[in-house]
C-alpha cells in the first residue's frame, strides 16, 4: 500500500524545533533531523535594512544551504521565523530576565511573527515562502507575568517572545490574525502544495 510520502527518503529538516518537527510529522511526512550550524545574529547582522521577512528567508535558506552542503541528493527543509514590533526585531531571550522584559515590551501592543521555509537539493533553492502573522497581547498584569513565567519555567527562553501558542503562552493573547501553522514557525500549506508539485506527495 502506497503512502501519502512518495520520496524514496525523509525529509531533511534543518532545524531542531520540535514544534516543526510535530508539525511535519502530523502531516504524514518523515522527518530526519539535522540542526543546522549557522551564525544567526552575523546573518541579521549583514542583513542591515532589509524587512524582517526577509530576514527569516535569509535564516531559513542559510540553514537549508548549509545542511544541504552535507547531504548530496536530499531535500533540505530550512526554516526560520522572526518576531517584529515596528522596527524592532526580537530576538529569543537569553535568560528569564530578558523573557520578562520582552513580554513587558510586548504587552498591550500588536507584533508580528514571520516563519520562512526554504526547500533546498544540492544547494539549490527549489521553493521558497514566507507568511506572516499578527498577535495581539492583552494588558495583563504584573503579578501575571510573574505568574506565567513561574509556570512555564525556562520554556520562556525557547522561543522568541517568550510564549508557544500552543502551550500556557495562548493566556498573554487577546487576538491572534494568522494561520496557526505560520504561528508555529512553519507555514505548512504553500509547504505541501509545492511538495505535491515536486511528486514527493500524493496528488
Amino acid at each position: 500500500m502506497m503512502g501519502l510520502w512518495l520520496a524514496g527518503q525523509p525529509l531533511v529538516l534543518a532545524s531542531r524545533s520540535a514544534s516543526r518537527r510535530a508539525v511535519l510529522a502530523g502531516a504524514a511526512i518523515p522527518v530526519e533531523v539535522l540542526p543546522a550550524d549557522v551564525d544567526e545574529r552575523a546573518i541579521e547582522a549583514r542583513a542591515g535594512t532589509k524587512s524582517p521577512s526577509d530576514i527569516a528567508l535569509l535564516l531559513a535558506r542559510a540553514k537549508a544551504g548549509a545542511v544541504s552542503a552535507k547531504l548530496p541528493g536530499r531535500l533540505v527543509l530550512g526554516a526560520d521565523q522572526t518576531l517584529a514590533l515596528g522596527d524592532r526585531l526580537f530576538a529569543k531571550p537569553a535568560d528569564l530576565a530578558a523573557a520578562r522584559d520582552q513580554l513587558k515590551d510586548l504587552r498591550g501592543r500588536t507584533h508580528a511573527l514571520h516563519s520562512a521555509v526554504v526547500l533546498v537539493r544540492d544547494g539549490a533553492v527549489l521553493f521558497e515562502h514566507c507568511e506572516t502573522a499578527r498577535l495581539s497581547m492583552r494588558e495583563f498584569s504584573d503579578r501575571f507575568l510573574e505568574s506565567y513565567i513561574e509556570t512555564v519555567g525556562l520554556a520562556v527562553t525557547a522561543s522568541v517572545g517568550g510564549y508557544q501558542v500552543e502551550g500556557a503562552g495562548i493566556q498573554l493573547f487577546e487576538r491572534i490574525d494568522g494561520d496557526h501553522f505560520t504561528i508555529l514557525g512553519l507555514p505548512l500549506l504553500p509547504l505541501l502544495h509545492h511538495l505535491r508539485r515536486e511528486r514527493c506527495l500524493a496528488d
